[in-house]
């Protein structure tokens, strides 16, 4: 066995800070664009607004390492690797552009830079249910035990954690001692909150919850309630001769317990919107405009922020390089000035080039499906995947993803997140290219004017659409239906 040594050469691709910086960037919404610039101006002070430029506390105290320096650092040498900081590129007299990096472009709107922009003010759907506990007396003890179920409800108003356990986390986590029996006793009387239908275990409890509701209000509701107890599993597959047989009723009847269980809340939860939902509010990132019959696509402009390299910043700089007394603690400070530049220009750069990527993304999307924007018909969108776009913008398959992902824009037809106009395409009986996304709105409006009485099969759905011109087969139909969220035939079957 013997050792060797030898030299081999192989190739190896590093992202630079600056590209991950992009990347990260890329895939931050519009909405938050703002509170994540605000992240790296409080994390560097040398970069800032140019309509919030100025000098604050914090240059104060850098500076006065310059104008305050201590005389006891003696030149003993130890000063030698400061001896070569060269900071003309920071401080070159007549070049301003460290000192305004203004990123806005006559593309861009104006109109709402400077409004103050009102936030809705709503209660949250966990503190409408505190709100009610807090009308009504109890001891401490009590109280806590009811928060705890408060706190263990869903988003969508259904309590999903089991009785044991909520007692487990009393006894542990409140260091309140109390049984299964209690509880429940108390979730009971939770259930009576609104909205109706809180705190159910399941949709069959949440839909008698809200029946029952409605009886003590003086509504005919028992037929209904009796239909839920006893033929819920009947009820949901519709196999709506087995409830008329076994509740009595003609087609009649049906359809008044039908219309009254309809109209009742699966999702009592949902009705509430918390204000710290950020999901609940889209913000387009591009506008798309018809200007007789010209596409013109605009940037949402708080994607151009107008940034800039701090004024205090370069002053020191400058003050530095006149000065002629230059001791370690300048030195060591206007190293740290240097690379909190830096990272402002990285940071300004990252931002103008994700400015860039969106506007070349959105903008070849737009030529790629014009028709689309011109006349809003979906059977219109042509075949795309994200390669069709990254060969033309010369981007990465991965870097239009992020934005096909993560964007919206706002057209006169709707507001549309950018991945909606990528599809696979499908061969037509002529060997035409259709997209997938045409064939899908063709299946919908199908199911759309079907019969509810006599909904039209998968195999009939596949039928229709190959007289249509279109080679498919029953299972990719099947797959279709699924991928629109419509149920098969026998769930969208009404009296």
């Amino acid at each position: 066995m013997s050792l060797s040594q030898g030299l081999h050469q192989k190739m190896l691709q590093k992202l630079s800070p600056q590209q991950i910086q992009l990347m990260k960037l890329l895939q931050v919404p519009t909405a938050i664009l703002e509170e994540r610039i605000k992240e790296e101006m409080e994390e560097n002070p040398a970069l800032e607004l140019a309509e919030d430029a100025h000098e604050d506390e914090y240059n104060n105290d850098l500076k006065d390492e310059f104008e305050n320096a201590d005389d006891e650092f003696d030149n003993d040498g130890s000063e030698d690797e400061y001896e070569n900081i060269d900071i003309s590129e920071y401080v070159s007299e007549g070049d301003d552009d460290i000192a305004d990096y203004k990123l806005r472009d006559d593309n861009y709107q104006d109109s709402d830079e400077n409004k103050v922009t009102p936030h809705k003010t709503e209660t949250s759907f966990h503190e409408l249910l505190l709100e009610q506990l807090g009308l009504m007396t109890m001891e401490d003890r009590v109280r806590r035990i009811a928060e705890q179920i408060v706190g263990s409800i869903d988003d969508d108003g259904y309590l999903r954690r089991e009785t044991s356990a909520i007692v487990d986390d009393l006894a542990f986590r409140q260091n309140v001692d109390t049984s299964e029996e209690e509880v429940e006793k108390m979730i009971q009387m939770i259930q009576q909150f609104d909205p109706p239908g809180v705190a159910a275990r399941d949709l069959q409890e949440c839909l008698l919850l809200q029946l029952k509701r409605l009886k003590v209000q003086g509504k005919e509701v028992d037929i209904a309630i009796e239909a839920i107890e006893h033929y819920f599993d009947e009820f949901t597959k519709k196999h709506y001769e087995k409830i008329q047989r076994g509740l009595g009723i003609d087609d009649e009847g049906l359809k008044a317990v039908i219309n009254q269980i309809i109209k009742l809340n699966p999702k009592p939860g949902g009705n509430v919107e918390s204000n710290s939902s950020g999901e609940s509010y889209v913000i387009p990132d591009f506008f798309i405009f018809n200007n007789a019959g010209k596409l013109e696509l605009t940037l949402n402009s708080r994607n151009a922020p107008d940034l800039r390299i701090s004024e205090g910043y370069r002053d020191m700089l400058k003050e530095y390089d006149r000065g002629s007394k230059k001791d370690k603690r300048q030195k060591e400070a206007v190293l740290f000035i240097k690379q909190k530049i830096d990272a402002a220009k990285w940071f300004i750069d990252a931002i103008k080039q994700r400015q860039q990527t969106l506007s070349s993304v959105m903008g070849t999307i737009m030529e790629y499906q014009r028709e689309f924007f011109i006349t809003g018909d979906e059977t219109t969108l042509r075949p795309m995947i994200l390669k069709d776009i990254a060969e033309r913008t010369y981007l990465d398959i991965s870097t239009v993803s992020r934005v096909a992902n993560s964007k919206f824009v706002q057209t006169e037809f709707g507001t549309y997140r950018l991945k909606f106009f990528f599809s696979e395409s499908l061969s037509t009986e002529s060997g035409e290219e259709v997209s997938t996304r045409e064939v899908k709105k063709i299946l919908s409006d199908l199911i759309e004017a079907e019969s509810k009485r006599k909904p039209l099969s998968d195999e009939r759905l596949t039928e229709l659409l190959q007289e249509k011109g279109y080679n498919i087969a029953r299972r990719t139909v099947a797959k279709y239906r699924e991928q629109l969220n419509i149920p098969v035939a026998r769930l969208r079957k009404e009296l």
